[in-house]
């Protein structure tokens, strides 16, 4: 009885630690720490069930290297993890557990474990399953016996609501910077990301964007798909930028481009394209080769194929950078929206570098 009521108590220790936890990568450390101290075992595992495509994903591994399972996925009915997530209900094999019909060996063949013993339970939340935990080889074998299962219960309970508490707090934060119209960064996140660069010294290239004679395309075929045309813009431009680089739908048919740390000295003028270069010592080189890409990219776009539309449309660009043309933040927007205006001024389907 007296090992119960410990064990019962790291439970509510683990379950005060896990449901306080904000995010995804807090809750993966506290049940990595706080479990190894209460089941001390070969290796044990978190899969989180992917719904859509009916799947278990390793979540977190824990006695085997994480890389040799990096990607793996199982799906439902498979092995003993699979069938927990498939019906629900907990599976216990105390020992041969490679001679279980329900065993899958691929996870042992893949990396040279052994499997032994299982113990594994699902992890239930709002009556629905979200994922499974399974330990393997437990070296204490009283956690076979029936008067462990409620501890293990107890454990499976606060771990569903620890992993369902950071969901909803990672999905609270993207929408709070994130744009509904085509799953951009918003301006509350370009303005917090714009002062962090600036604020840390960082160099900085911005570039305005905006469609042109985009009215024309909502006119004619409505709200509805000009905001699925929005979306596929956003999509072509994601796949023009780097990875350090950020994209904001600044709202309507206009985007915004944060390059960070850009190079700025090279060639003012480059043949085939028609934009607008202000006299400047430097010229932020590599945003306005990036920009120029964006620029062609626009020019062998069809968007809203899949509507039978294939509708062509450019782009006007303008260019700033910190703190080469602006002191601040404020003066970086201005100067970049200024110069977007000028290549609207001047016909169009243009750059303008400030």
């Amino acid at each position: 009885m007296a090992k119960f009521t410990r064990q019962l108590i790291n439970c509510v220790e683990i379950g005060k630690a896990v449901t306080t936890a904000a995010n995804m990568e807090q809750i993966t450390n506290v049940i990595i720490k706080r479990l190894s101290e209460l089941i001390q075992a070969s290796n044990w595992t978190l899969y989180l069930l992917d719904p859509e495509r009916k799947e278990l994903t390793f979540a977190m591994v824990m006695g085997l290297d994480p890389d040799l399972v990096k990607g793996l996925r199982i799906p439902l009915g498979q092995g003993i993890a699979g069938k927990v997530a498939l019906t629900g209900q907990p599976i216990v094999v105390r020992n041969e557990a490679r001679q279980d019909p329900r065993f899958s060996p691929h996870i042992d063949a893949l990396t040279g474990f052994q499997t032994e013993s299982i113990i594994c339970v699902p992890l239930q939340a709002q009556g629905r399953i979200i994922g499974v935990l399974e330990v393997i080889n437990p070296e204490d074998t009283s956690l076979f016996e029936d008067d462990f299962q409620p501890v293990l219960s107890i454990l499976a309970d606060f771990t569903a609501i620890g992993i369902v508490n950071a969901r909803v707090y990672e999905e609270i934060k993207r929408l709070v910077v994130t744009d509904d119209v085509t799953g951009c960064y918003n301006t509350r996140f370009m303005h917090d990301f714009l002062g962090r660069l600036i604020n840390g010294g960082r160099e900085v290239s911005l570039a305005f964007l905006d469609l042109d004679d985009f009215k024309k395309v909502v006119d004619t075929h409505g709200h509805q798909l000009g905001s699925k045309m929005l979306k596929e813009v956003a999509a072509m431009l994601v796949a023009n930028i780097d990875q350090q680089d950020r994209l904001i739908h600044y709202g309507g048919d206009e985007f915004v481009i944060i390059c960070p740390e850009q190079d700025k000295a090279g060639a003012l003028t480059k043949i085939g394209f028609s934009f607008l270069i202000q006299p400047s010592e430097f010229c932020k080189a590599g945003a306005l080769t990036k920009v120029e890409k964006i620029r062609a990219a626009f020019g062998s776009t069809a968007f809203l194929r899949e509507e039978g539309l294939n509708i062509n449309i450019s782009a006007s660009f303008g260019l700033a950078a910190y703190p080469l043309d602006a002191p601040d933040q404020k003066g970086l927007l201005q100067l970049a929206d200024n110069a977007l205006y000028r290549s609207k001024d001047r016909g169009k389907n243009a750059i303008t570098v400030s």
